[in-house]
């Protein structure tokens, strides 16, 4: 589909601005990285190459006995007797003396063919954001193992971080998008239209923000259980008023302008005008407003994780890791790293959808 012409103007525009294009990088690198998690910062291979036969466990559950193994349970994969299955071919002195094997076919002095070899492909950091390291104390100061340490579980902090900042971003992505579509159809529509509707709409949004929201949440979740899709769906339902405001403004300043006339009188539908014609005019307003939506979903999910009232137990958040920062005096570096974390995610966003804001406004020229 061809560019028009202003979108192009607002690519350029948008590339110009040296600091929400380069910001628009690193977050994409960053959001890149963590999409493909499980391949970065995992306590399972990318690739297994046994008797010949690719694996892939990161994506795959494999028996242990896929690998010669007396388990019907998901071979572990850190255990040095699976390992050396592994590269064994499966060979039964595995289980007296896995180091033993595995140092003597790497070494050529074993009865192993070369084509019963097996050799293994582990992610960057070979731990997943569950995984239990065994250390001497938990949390545990950054090493060589451990970049960011280990918090109080012993469970990998840096892998912790890489999942919770996926988790953080697909959820704030869906609540925005959703919530959004529905606040600035609302806004449209009483702006629009004005008169009883105008009057209606703002009676039920007068009493839909005086509900409690957090209450809400206590009590599904206690009905219910915590769940991602649930999370989504209860700050969705309380999110969508934050942009109405402002796009119920500017369709009362412009319903009454020239254009939005003359096309009425052109015999041009009314859903036409407001979400072509008008809407494109209101966007720079409601961008201004989005990276506090953004920004507000963020932190409105890590307070909850805080407060015990969000993920399910276990999850991957950095709201939890903010806690364990709290009731850890005594580890530093897990409140260094919920701060950094969350300073640059949301410094690199607001950048972002300032530049975004800058684009899409007529007025705005870059030198």
């Amino acid at each position: 589909m061809a560019i028009s012409e202003l979108n192009r103007r607002r690519l350029r525009n948008f590339r110009r601005n040296g600091r929400a294009f380069w910001s628009l990088v690193v977050f994409a690198v960053l959001f890149v990285g963590a999409m493909f998690a499980e391949v970065v910062a995992n306590d399972k291979p990318i690739v297994v190459s046994y008797r010949g036969d690719l694996f892939f466990p990161a994506y795959n559950f494999y028996p242990e006995t896929a690998f010669g193994g007396d388990f019907g349970t998901e071979a572990i994969y850190r255990d040095e007797a699976v390992q050396c299955l592994i590269v064994s071919g499966g060979r039964e002195g595995c289980w007296d003396d896995p180091e033993g094997l595995i140092d003597a076919v790497k070494s050529g002095n074993s009865d192993v063919p070369d084509a019963e070899q097996g050799w293994m492909i582990w992610p960057p950091i070979p731990y997943h954001y569950r995984t239990i390291n065994n250390v001497g104390t938990a949390p545990s100061a950054p090493d060589g193992a451990h970049l960011l340490g280990t918090d109080d579980t012993a469970r990998d902090v840096l892998a912790r971080v890489i999942y919770g900042f996926r988790t953080s971003i697909l959820f704030t992505l869906i609540v925005t998008m959703v919530a959004s579509t529905i606040g600035i159809t609302a806004g449209a529509v009483q702006g629009y239209f004005g008169g009883r509707t105008d009057l209606v709409f703002q009676r039920v949004l007068e009493v839909w923000a005086s509900t409690p929201g957090l209450y809400v949440i206590i009590i599904l979740f206690a009905i219910l259980g915590r769940s991602f899709w649930l999370l989504v769906f209860v700050t969705i339902l309380f999110g969508w008023p934050a942009l109405v405001g402002v796009v119920r403004a500017e369709f009362l300043r412009a319903r009454n302008l020239e254009y939005v006339r003359a096309a009425r009188a052109l015999g041009v539908g009314d859903m036409k005008i407001m979400f072509r014609h008008i809407l494109p005019n209101a966007m720079v307003a409601t961008l201004t407003m989005l990276p506090f939506v953004v920004t507000g979903t963020i932190s409105g999910l890590a307070a909850l994780d805080y407060l015990g009232y969000g993920l399910p137990a276990g999850s991957a958040s950095l709201g939890e890791m903010a806690l364990q920062a709290k009731q850890n005096l005594q580890a530093p570096w897990l409140a260094f790293t919920s701060f950094f974390t969350f300073a640059i995610m949301l410094s690199l966003l607001v950048f972002i959808f300032e530049g975004v804001r800058d684009a899409f406004d007529p007025r705005k020229t870059f030198r």
